[in-house]
């Protein structure tokens, strides 16, 4: 048996896995919150909780954190898991369990995953883009995941596409994520609100300052017309930084995962008309298909599951 943990600022995520089959046999989850040693034994007591379920022995352990994971299962950065920082987790699990632990970042993970089990199946050359409360992503280039030097490969939401932009979280100015995550999305719609043209949102979340991109994509699927120019705005967003990527690696497809998948096919037809429009020479080259996720929220695991299989 193998197992995977999904990493992320609020919850962890773990799935035991048959190692021949890939069949996800038991999951599990829990807070991530608190010190390195207090998720360290988190995690730790997670794995031997699903083993006792089972009756059974887990070979390998693969974790997809949030953040910088480096390669030797440091995690150097985190903006969402401040205990982690500079916490060797990998090497702490790996003598706490006595077996392999790999550390990679949970994007990498779940770029992995589409591959082998997903909507990556097929394809050589793709970037998966997870959407959520921040942006991830992680690459896969002739066949081969994409890791970098020290495991840090696809902190692409951190990349600047407005140099005077506004200042996001981390002091960054006018990063892609700043524009299109789903935090995002929320601002976009209090915006909207603010100027009198998305009347659903404030009566949906009750005022202009409580509406986030739940409410957003509530109106939408109410058929609000305005909650519509704001996803396409949206859209656009994540089509600017998707140029980029394709300028830079050339994949033949891109894969949308994270939260805000459940939008659905309104968020990959719009995403799809603005990289068509704004892509550099796009009429002169293959086309590049914007295509959903299959795994949904356990990707992330997933792949480190996977990932740590092959690291054993």
């Amino acid at each position: 048996m193998i197992a995977g943990f999904d990493v992320g600022g609020t919850n962890a995520r773990c799935l035991l896995i048959e190692t021949d089959s890939g069949r996800v046999i038991d999951r599990e989850r829990s807070s991530s919150e608190g010190s390195g040693v207090e998720l360290r034994d988190r995690l730790t007591g997670i794995v031997r909780e699903l083993e006792r379920r089972n009756q059974t022995t887990v070979d390998a352990v693969g974790l997809g954190v949030a953040g910088l994971a480096h390669r030797s299962g440091v995690v150097r950065y985190s903006p969402n898991l401040p205990g982690l920082v500079e916490y060797p987790l990998g090497t702490e699990m790996q003598a706490a369990l006595g077996v392999p632990v790999a550390v990679m970042n949970d994007a990498t993970a779940g770029a992995w995953a589409e591959a082998k089990l997903g909507a990556g199946r097929g394809s050589d050359d793709f970037a998966f883009v997870a959407l959520g409360t921040g942006i991830g992503t992680g690459f896969v280039c002739g066949g081969r995941l994409l890791t970098g030097a020290n495991g840090f490969a696809g902190e692409t939401g951190h990349m600047v596409v407005e140099a005077n932009g506004p200042e996001h979280i981390t002091g960054q100015r006018g990063p892609w994520e700043y524009f299109a995550s789903g935090s995002a999305l929320g601002r976009m719609g209090r915006e909207a609100a603010e100027g009198g043209v998305f009347r659903a949102g404030t009566g949906l979340a009750g005022s202009i300052q409580a509406i986030t991109g739940v409410h957003v994509v509530a109106a939408l699927r109410a058929g609000d017309g305005e909650a519509a120019v704001i996803l396409d705005e949206f859209c656009r967003a994540v089509a600017l930084g998707l140029t980029n990527l394709v300028v830079i690696f050339d994949p033949e497809r891109i894969v949308i995962g994270g939260g805000l998948t459940e939008i659905g096919k309104p968020l990959q037809e719009g995403t799809q008309h603005w990289l068509n429009k704004l892509l550099l020479g796009a009429k002169h080259r293959p086309a590049v298909d914007v295509v959903m996720a299959e795994l949904g929220d356990e990707a992330g695991a997933l792949g480190a599951a996977l990932i740590s299989q092959q690291q054993a």
